[in-house]
């Protein structure tokens, strides 16, 4: 660990030395798009038409592969932390899953709607996609867009408060190795090739372990993670697979530390896509999805001094099925619409227990020695789970109308209806007017309304941590933007006012049950609002900067950050060397825990970064680098006891990769 943190200053500090070179190929060169390009980058998750940064009627934010290897992450996750308005911490329950922090909102239950290549993640007995996709690597990753803010007018439920849409590679043929502290060590290889004008094949496959690092409560938080994908492209048909797997063991779960705690969860993804109809005004698809997401996982709920441990938690597994056809089509106006039908078909399959106690005969968990199971056991058919097997049936249509009223005035006019049987049904509309004042200036104003449907772990849990309610209503938000977007050649800048109406927010409550701690309810409508600002500098081709700053106006919900702001800068030495460095500055969090505990954290900065050194024309060497200098922090959950959950220490890993 020294070793790696001594040679990731080493490098910095020789990188600085080395003269220019000229052997500029696309992996190695950070700015090989002009400025202006980068800032003309086609994003269509906001619309569903084709727009630019500046004529998007949304907030976003975009990552390129490039800008997402400069700032020195491995998990998908962690680049939430350099989005204006997002943050990705650890939590009580599994706590090396990230947990999401979205405009004033730090709650788990899947607010942010987290999707790859356009496809949902967030599953229907949870709701948080990183539960059951906790890790996704950024070597397998093209780009990631963020919508800040409401996306439901397009995308349903779930897409609250914020949308990460992750973009996979499919035209790269390359080999990565890392090796790291803490154990780590991981390959990802990436294929594609064409066999005919029509017919083209990828694949995707990525490993990563690590034995993680010491807790004082004597516990590490290893990690093993696999990730495949494939696909296949033959004339107006395309082909999808996706499947991954993750171990997140000891570390923390459902609020205790134990060496026992034991976590995996898998996804399995097949889709199928196929083109009708596809000239310079009509665009016609359809397509079918299958998910399958399976979780097998036991926390520490208490320890005793005479008997041993008691460990409990869910063995399920859950379906999607989306059936879904849309069009866009060029009018003769000038108009464009974008619509689409959808039928989607959410279901949970399993919901069994794991368990270190159980009594076969009366099918309960009593915490007896007469019941110990020697070790934690599986029960798939458990009685008290039976109700968790449901099935959410959901029929929705969406539209949306671009409008150039000027050329100077966009207009874009969009909604979305989902009929969610037997819970209830959501009309989500989206109005945005888009205003070039000249070349340099662009203001938006933007409204959208967004819902998230309740979880059957909200509705109808039933265990010793958490009790569900079966009467829960879907919450809402409406948000209004106030967006102003600058740029010229070598400055882009941003800042957003939003204000948000929360309505039948879900949060958790104690409850008065002796069999559970929580239960969920409706429990508040409120408002929150705040300001985001963003800006990118490139003076020269070799050096650029980059910094956001969030600020709210309210306290969070649910003990959270009140401000942050990260830093983000990279420096091309030549054509062979760059060198990047990131802060993350987090403001203080200072609450009292639902156990009368006073949690504390006082603001506090994270150092990381990476150097980067082309080999040749098809090899590169880079050093990465996050908390580079070990800073030891808490982040607040409501469940701990103390409200403490601890933060990852230095994590630094050395990548060889090599194009052919």
């Amino acid at each position: 660990m020294k070793l790696l943190r001594c040679s990731a200053l080493f490098s910095i500090a020789v990188a600085s030395t080395i003269p220019l070179v000229a052997n500029a190929t696309d992996e190695q060169d950070l700015f090989s798009l002009s400025f202006e390009d980068l800032l003309d980058v086609q994003v269509d998750i906001a619309s569903k038409t084709s727009e630019t940064l500046s004529s998007v009627p949304s907030t976003m934010s975009v990552f390129s592969r490039k800008q997402i290897q400069a700032l020195g992450v491995d998990n998908a996750y962690e680049v939430m932390n350099f989005v204006p308005g997002m943050q990705s911490t650890r939590g009580d329950w599994v706590g090396a899953v990230p947990k999401d922090h979205a405009r004033g909102v730090y709650l788990d239950s899947g607010n942010v709607l987290v999707m790859i290549n356009g496809e949902r993640v967030n599953e229907s007995s949870f709701g948080k996609a990183s539960v059951y996709m906790p890790y996704i690597p950024i070597e397998v990753i093209e780009k990631i867009e963020f919508i800040r803010g409401p996306g439901s007018a397009l995308y349903g439920s779930n897409a609250f408060l914020g949308v990460m849409n992750i973009v996979t590679s499919k035209e790269r043929n390359a080999l990565q190795l890392v090796v790291g502290n803490n154990g780590r060590y991981g390959a990802t290889g990436q294929f594609n090739t064409s066999f005919s004008d029509d017919t083209s094949l990828f694949a995707s496959i990525s490993y990563d372990q690590k034995d993680g690092e010491s807790y004082p409560q004597g516990v590490k938080d290893p990690l093993e993670a696999l990730y495949l994908e494939a696909g296949v492209d033959y004339k107006k048909l395309k082909l999808r697979a996706r499947y991954n797997e993750t171990s997140l063991d000891e570390f923390l779960n459902l609020a205790g530390y134990s060496t026992q705690n034991q976590h995996t969860s898998d996804n399995t993804f097949v889709g199928i896509k196929y083109n009708w109809v596809n000239n310079d005004k009509l665009k016609l698809d359809s397509s079918y999805s299958y998910t399958k997401h399976n979780i097998s996982s036991a926390g520490l709920i208490a320890a005793f001094d005479d008997i041993p441990d008691f460990l409990l938690g869910p063995a399920w597994q859950t379906t999607d099925s989306k059936f879904e056809t849309e069009l866009s089509y060029q009018i003769e106006n000038q108009w464009q619409l974008a619509a689409g039908i959808e039928y989607a078909e959410a279901k949970q399959v399993e919901a069994g227990v794991r368990t270190s106690y159980y009594d076969d005969e009366s099918m309960l968990v009593i915490i007896d020695p007469a019941y110990y199971q020697q070790g934690i056991v599986t029960v798939m058919d458990f009685p008290e789970f039976a109700s968790l097997k449901y099935t959410f049936e959901t029929y929705s249509a969406y539209g949306q109308l671009k409008i150039p009223y000027s050329d100077a005035l966009t207009l874009f006019v969009g909604a979305r209806y989902d009929d969610v049987k037997d819970i209830d049904s959501k009309f989500s509309p989206r109005l945005a007017a888009v205003y070039v004042i000249n070349p340099e200036h662009t203001v938006k104003v933007q409204y959208g309304e967004s819902f998230r449907t309740p979880v059957t772990n909200e509705l109808f849990s039933n265990d010793d941590v958490t009790v569900g309610n079966p009467s829960l209503r879907s919450e809402s938000v409406k948000t209004t933007e106030l967006v102003w977007h600058y740029q010229t050649s070598e400055l882009q800048a941003n800042a957003v006012l939003f204000y948000n109406e929360l309505n039948d927010f879900i949060n958790i409550e104690p409850t008065q049950s002796t069999n559970a701690l929580f239960t969920f309810a409706n429990s508040f409508n409120t408002q929150n609002s705040g300001i985001e600002l963003d800006g990118t500098w490139q003076s020269s081709k070799e050096f650029s900067v980059t910094g956001t700053y969030t600020q709210y106006f309210e306290d969070p919900i649910n003990a959270s950050f009140k401000r942050f702001a990260s830093l983000v800068s990279s420096y091309n030495l030549s054509d062979s060397w760059q060198v990047s460095l990131n802060l993350l500055w987090r403001d203080k969090v200072e609450v009292s825990s639902v156990t009368g505990a006073h949690f504390k954290q006082s603001a506090y900065s994270l150092v990381g970064g990476s150097v980067k050194w082309q080999l040749n024309a098809n090899s590169q060497l880079m050093l990465k680098a996050e908390n580079l200098f070990g800073k030891k922090y808490n982040v607040f959950d409501p469940r701990m006891d103390n409200g403490a959950v601890a933060g990852t220490s230095e994590d630094l890993s050395l990548h060889y990769q090599f194009n052919f």
